[in-house]
This record gives structure tokens, sequence and C-alpha cells, in this order.
């Protein structure tokens, strides 16, 4: 069969029709003439290779190209109801920032700011001089130093202090976390040397007194947060404070990559387990680094923390200036280290205030919801849940939370969550059981309207029934 391309829709008329009109004010017309062009080549190759008998109308190329300039859209950042039940969502970018932080990034991003100008003197400033002193008041330290996310606070710490040496390391530390970062890849890019000690599972001092008796001089000793790797069972590794009487009687640095970087005590919220930063620091650690947009509940950063003729080598190295903290990121932690210091992070900060809230008030929350999809009655029900921090800290814990269960006959729960996901706005949840639950707690109740809307439509789409909007 020869392709007929003689009735294939003009550029022209398709780029005026207003399904393809709306996307033009929105990309810009170059980028929708790019969507329509590959949208009618793709036509033709469908139909040299006879996967089509004849050419499309131009109502069918201006919405396969208006789902092309949607799809580009659909890849910028946008606004999701997580009701996942993880509260620090990796993918959906860790700790939400407090109303404290979001008006201070309002207020600096549309106006100049002094980031690095020191309005009393009018010579150069230090970046992020706020948070660092902050910092140094909350962990007890010396001095601290921001970078741009706790894999760069890492990487810059062992390239200022362990570059050309040995770096002693438990078997059992050599993870790898989210994003196939391993910690050995790190160690080998910072041109230190990695000295392996104990088995996986097992780790005792003598491994690292024997390694430091081997490793000559200058060499280090280096811990490891696991992150969302557990160990249990025949396991064991001696402990912070034992690893520093070690160092210090060896004359050694102990480095500690601590990854959450808590600042407060979660026991009472029923998550118990997560290292404390302060705690760390007074173990006698030398230099210990840490997110700030995990446990901490800030935006994305890292810290380095620790005595002060250390920290000035971090500060120095020419890593830093690559490394070093934004603008914008630098604002929102201001204001959220300012909530600690005022000894309120636990209202203000969400990331705290999200498993401090009550399980009772997820239920009566959930109670709502069910109400208000009471015409779905038989698809969806309350339930107990379980929340997870997530972002590599506390693996393995949950807490008590309250959520809802929809499960029908006329649909799969992959297909519900699909469905949801797509959305506008996109509702995140999870399947368990082969059903779909939606957990309370990771939702802001300022978002339960969107979140029974979406469900509603949702619903409707998969069980085939008519929006009755």
């Amino acid at each position: 069969m020869i392709a007929d391309y003689s009735q294939f829709p003009r550029v022209d008329r398709l780029l005026a029709m207003p399904a393809l009109e709306v996307f033009s004010e929105q990309l810009g017309r170059s980028v929708v003439l790019d969507q329509v062009r590959e949208t009618l080549a793709a036509y033709r190759r469908e139909l040299a290779a006879e996967q089509r008998q004849q050419a499309p109308t131009e109502q069918e190329a201006a919405a396969r190209a208006a789902q092309a300039c949607s799809l580009l859209l659909r890849k910028r950042l946008e606004v999701v109801i997580n009701a996942t039940g993880v509260i620090l969502h990796t993918n959906l970018g860790r700790a939400p920032l407090s109303e404290a932080a979001v008006q201070r990034l309002a207020a600096v991003s549309a106006n100049y700011a002094a980031i690095e100008l020191d309005l009393e003197s009018g010579k150069r400033g230090r970046r992020g001089a706020f948070v660092e002193e902050a910092l140094v008041k909350l962990l007890g330290v010396e001095a601290a130093l921001v970078v741009n996310n706790c894999a760069a606070s890492t990487l810059l710490m062992l390239s200022a202090l362990a570059r050309g040496k040995r770096v002693i390391i438990s078997r059992g530390e050599l993870v790898e976390i989210g994003g196939g970062f391993r910690v050995p890849d790190v160690l080998r890019e910072s041109g230190a040397e990695l000295v392996e000690v104990g088995t996986t599972n097992k780790t005792r001092l003598a491994d690292y007194e024997r390694a430091l008796d081997q490793a000559g001089d200058g060499a280090l000793i280096l811990r490891v947060h696991p992150g969302n790797f557990q160990q249990t069972g025949f396991v064991e590794r001696p402990s912070l404070s034992q690893l520093a009487e070690l160092a210090q009687r060896r004359g050694v640095l102990l480095l500690k990559d601590l990854g959450g970087g808590a600042l407060v005590d979660l026991g009472p919220t029923g998550f118990v387990g997560e290292p404390l930063a302060p705690a760390v620091v007074a173990s006698g650690v030398d230099v210990v680094t840490f997110s700030t947009d995990k446990v901490l509940g800030g935006p994305q950063g890292g810290v380095a923390a620790g005595k002060r003729s250390l920290i000035e080598k971090l500060r120095s190295h020419p890593l830093h200036r690559a490394l070093r903290l934004g603008r914008l990121p630098t604002v929102a932690l201001e204001a959220t280290l300012e909530a600690y210091l005022r000894g309120t992070a636990f209202s203000e900060v969400p990331a705290l205030s999200l498993i401090a809230t009550p399980v009772e008030q997820l239920a009566a929350r959930v109670q709502g919801w069910t109400e208000a999809l009471a015409d779905f009655d038989g698809l969806v029900s309350a339930v107990p849940t379980l929340t997870e921090m997530g972002g590599g800290s506390l693996a393995g814990r949950t807490i008590a939370s309250a959520g809802l269960r929809v499960r029908g006959k006329a649909f799969s729960a992959d297909e519900l969550l699909t469905t949801l996901r797509r959305g506008k706005p996109a509702v995140l949840g999870r399947i368990q059981e082969d059903a779909v639950i939606l957990d309370a707690r990771t939702v802001f109740p300022r978002q339960d309207e969107q979140l029974v809307l979406a469900l509603r439509s949702a619903l409707r789409q998969v069980s085939r029934l008519p929006d009755q909007r």
C-alpha cells in the first residue's frame, strides 16, 4: 500500500485550533509548533509502516498534539496530596515547609536580599551566618557549615579531612541509599582510601583497633547511619561513645554521617530510636553531617558541624563554593531553625506537627471523608493504618494512624490508584490487600475537601458512572 499524505492536516490550521491555542499561551508558539510537527511525523511513520490506513483528521491530530503538550506540562513540579502514609516521602520532596518559611520565601524571593553583605559594616558577609550560629546553639558545637544536601556535606567532609588518608569503616555500613548513592563511591570520589573492618553483621571495637595498628599515620574512623537498611538478630557494633574513646586514645578523627538530623526527641510521638544530632555531638564525634530536609523538617540542605578547626578546613576547601546552599533554601532554613530556637518546632514545623497529631483527630477527619462519600456506600470505609517516617529515618518503625479503605468489584486497586495519580490535584495513596489506602496523617486538613472531590471523580471514572457535578 502506498501511503497517501495529501489529506494531512495543515500545520497552521492545527495551531489555530482551540485545543492547541491554550497551550501556545502557556508554552509559547514555537514549542507547540514542534509538538504539532512531531505529531504529524508520527502519523506519517504509522502510515508508512501500515499501522493505520488513512491520514488523521484535524481533530485527531490536534488532540494528539495537545496530549503531548499536556504531558510536557505535567513534568513541572505539581502540588500533590500525599495520602501514602510516608511523612518524609523522597519522591514528593520530603519535608513540607512551615508557614513562616513560606512567608519569608515570598518576601525575600521578590526582592533583593543581603545574602553576603554585612549591613552593619557594609563589607562582604558570610552566607548562611544566622543558620550556622543557630545550629551552633542547637547542637552545642564549636562551628557549623551548611551546603546543598547531606551527600554534599559528607563529600566535602571527606575531601577536606580524608583525602589521601585511610578511612576505617564497618562492612555493615557500606550501604546504598536512594538514587543509587553508595557510601564506598563517595569515599573514592573524596580521594580517601577505604579500609573495611568486621563483617556485614558484626563489627567489634577490636576490629577498629587492629585496622588502626595497620593503617599508619593519618587514619580516620567513619561511622555511617544505615538509613533504610536495617539489621536484626545476630548483630553487633560498638557504640558511638566507645568509638569516640578509641579515636581520642589513638589520636585520630571520628567522623559521623548521621543522615536524618533530628534536633528534638521524637519519642513522645511514638517514633522511638532516631539518633539525636546533639547527642551524637556530645558523644565525642569530631564532625557530624546530616540533612536539613529530613527529620529536621526544613528545605533541602546538608550540615557539617563539630570542632571549629575542622569546620574551617571544610569552609576553605574549593568544593565548598560548588556545594554551597542557595539563597532561597537558606531563607527557608533560617525560618525553620527559628522555630527550634523558640521551642515551637512541634507546632510550627509540618513534619513534626504531622507525627504529633493525635490519632483520634485523624480518625475524626476520616469519618468526615466517609460521610462526604456516603453515595459510594460499600466502596469506602474507615480503617486504622500505620504511618512511617520515610526519608531514610526510623526504618521499620511506624506509628498509629487512620485512613480510608477503597475497594470495589468494578475496578482494581491499581486502576483507581492510577486514576487518582493522574487527576488534578494528583492524589497519592498505597495498595494494601487489593484495596487503596489513603492515610490521613500525611494529608493536611486544608486538603480534605480536595481529596474527597478527587476521590469522587476517580471513583466515577473507574466505576464508569456519569459525573454528576
